[in-house]
């Protein structure tokens, strides 16, 4: 990795500049460029940003370029794509942006970069296995930010419902950052004690569960429909996941990544815990799931198998 902390965002639209804000506020690099097909939006945010830089951690250098700034580059975050509208899934983006993301690959791959792709543009885990497969990169250094954001509402939810720091929430969701995801319950925590128990402690509903993971479905429509996007909550989990790589953390995080096997399936990406250093995803932490959840991951695979065959792949060979 460079010893200069520098990162390229491919996408100065909502997402794209709240994870710049975030990076900012935080100080997370030395570095940033946008990167946009509007370019006057990328300068535009270039100076916006550019004015709290007297008020930010640290130095930060800031600018608006062009693709082959990725050629030195740590990590190449993509956000760029046609946004979710209201009452559309993720995966009926699928064929649109997969165009967008193919174009968007080959022109960073010809700068010459050689370091880790975040992927943030929906469908996620369809967007993700994209850039791998035209990239040609290691599929360690190509990552989807998966249920990164799902599982953060997972955990804050929980925390509100348990009255609980969500810092000491240790759960997760598992699967399509979509409308196929999954809760394994029996390997969520509270601190070091079961969930589970917790609950049957404190006289808890056992169905309320099912509410607060409803809830997290229904969470980006809700805010689609109240705000037309959603952008500061996944600024802030691809900040997370940038400074698990940047900062060598062998941080256990939900991302999307390829799957090899290790919960029975293969060939896609998809949201699982995974361990995130400085050279992208580790390893992949494997979970025993019971037989129920075990079908239901099965079947989120089963969708992202589907529209590889019927959407990604024929455009990809295009």
């Amino acid at each position: 990795m460079n010893t200069k902390r520098k990162i390229v965002i491919v996408g100065a639209g909502f997402v794209g500049s709240s994870f710049a804000y975030s990076l900012l506020n935080q100080g997370t690099v030395d570095e940033l460029v946008l990167i946009d097909i509007n370019k006057d939006k990328a300068i535009g945010e270039e100076m916006d940003l550019s004015d709290g830089l007297p008020y930010a951690p640290h130095k930060m250098v800031i600018k608006a370029g062009e693709y082959r700034e990725c050629a030195d580059a740590n990590i190449v975050v993509i956000t760029a794509g046609l946004a979710q509208k209201e009452g559309q899934s993720r995966l009926e983006l699928a064929v649109e942006n997969t165009k967008i993301i193919k174009e968007i690959t080959e022109n960073v791959v010809n700068s010459g970069f050689k370091g880790i792709f975040i992927i943030a543009t929906n469908p996620v885990d369809l967007m993700s296995y994209v850039v791998a497969k035209v990239s040609g990169f290691p599929t360690s250094r190509v990552i989807g930010s998966g249920t990164v954001l799902d599982t953060a509402r997972l955990r804050y939810l929980i925390a509100e419902y348990l009255e609980v720091s969500s810092k000491n929430i240790h759960a997760y969701i598992l699967g399509e950052h979509g409308d196929s995801s999954l809760v394994p319950w029996e390997h969520c925590y509270v601190g070091c004690k079961k969930m589970f128990e917790v609950m049957q402690d404190n006289n808890y509903e056992m169905e309320d569960l099912e509410k607060i993971h409803n809830k997290v479905w229904n969470a980006a429509y809700e805010i689609i429909e109240k705000k037309q996007a959603t952008y500061y909550g996944i600024g802030m989990a691809l900040n997370r996941i940038v400074k698990a790589i940047l900062n060598n953390e062998q941080a256990i995080l939900t991302v999307s990544t390829y799957q090899n096997g290790e919960y029975g399936n293969e060939g896609m990406y998809i949201g699982v815990p995974a361990i995130i250093d400085r050279d992208g995803v580790n390893d992949i932490l494997k979970l025993k799931l019971n037989k129920v959840d075990q079908e239901k991951f099965d079947h989120s695979c089963e969708i992202m198998r589907k529209n590889i065959k019927n959407s990604i792949d024929p455009i990809i060979k295009e």
